[in-house]
């Protein structure tokens, strides 16, 4: 009996630590990174109690934003008859392995601390956009999926989740370093903004039947998937085109090279969109994968590319 009531505790463990998504935290902890060398790039010198709460911050938010969707998207993602590995959610609450309010409960706890670290940040550093930043940030991420703004039924919530992942981000972790804002760091998150926005319609493509059903209405559920596979091939165009114009407006030219070596998976990915396969299941999985790759690959081929002009 006691080996049995062990072993339900651990399977709760590990269903909540799936309902939290953890393998997506790996990009706070990049784009948190590429804001950080940016900002010793121009100059800063490392400060590393704002390193490590800036993180706790971020993480916090983005743990929240997993939970909460979870809990406020339930009904979608029950209505979901055709979630991919990369979409629908974590799956953990439409399948009744943990109550819906653990859920809550947790993105609530999440956001305070969130919260308690922002209000750390703003007493150790003398930076006034410290707090607001990460206000900005929290609410943004609270909004996404929660009542009354929910975001994502309003058709901006993929712009929206663009500026603050790859977008805000790196500049909270630029600011806590710096103190100030400079041009640079949003000529280098520009195109991960693209490619944000890009992955996010690949990522809605399986969702939107019951995205449909329950009133979440994405921009693929407003515009229709066909318009969205257009849009798609759009954005990650004009994530390349934006290249030499941004070398001209200051990216380093190793950076924009850096960030244009993962053009032929991009290339390959139009193709296939042109081609029709968002409306293909079977090519849901792989087209969400690379699109979460260049989004990835590029942020960490920047940073590669600031630490080497460190160096």
């Amino acid at each position: 009996m006691i080996r049995v009531i062990r072993g339900d505790r651990l399977r709760r463990i590990l269903d909540f630590i799936r309902l939290g998504r953890p393998l997506f935290l790996v990009g706070g902890f990049l784009f948190h990174a590429l804001g950080v060398v940016i900002a010793l790039y121009t100059g800063a010198r490392l400060n590393l109690p704002a390193l490590f709460w800036g993180q706790v911050a971020i993480t916090s938010i983005q743990l929240m934003t997993h939970y909460s969707n979870d809990y406020f998207d339930l009904a979608a993602d029950r209505a979901n008859q055709t979630p991919a590995r990369w979409s629908g959610g974590s799956r953990i609450l439409p399948a009744g392995l943990l109550p819906p309010r653990v859920a809550l409960i947790a993105a609530i706890g999440l956001a305070l601390l969130a919260l308690a670290a922002t209000l750390v940040l703003g007493l150790w550093l003398t930076a006034p956009l410290t707090i607001p930043l990460l206000l900005l940030a929290l609410l943004l991420a609270w909004g996404y999926s929660a009542p009354p703004l929910r975001l994502h039924s309003r058709g901006v919530g993929e712009l929206t989740t663009a500026l603050l992942v790859p977008g805000l981000t790196p500049l909270v972790g630029f600011y806590l370093q710096a103190g100030l804002l400079e041009l640079l760091p949003f000529l280098a998150v520009f195109p991960l903004c693209c490619f944000q926005f890009a992955m996010l319609l690949s990522i809605n493509f399986p969702d939107a039947a019951g995205d449909a059903v329950t009133g979440k209405r994405t921009l693929v559920v407003r515009l229709g998937s066909e318009q969205a596979a257009r849009l798609y091939v759009a954005i990650l165009s004009a994530a390349y085109l934006s290249l030499p114009l941004l070398v001209w407006s200051g990216l380093p030219l190793p950076v924009a090279l850096a960030a244009g070596l993962l053009a032929p998976a991009a290339a390959w990915q139009i193709w296939r969109v042109r081609r029709g396969a968002w409306a293909n299941p079977a090519a849901w999985d792989s087209l969400a994968f690379w699109s979460i790759g260049l989004l990835m690959g590029t942020a960490a081929l920047e940073t590669a590319a600031f630490l080497w002009l460190l160096a």
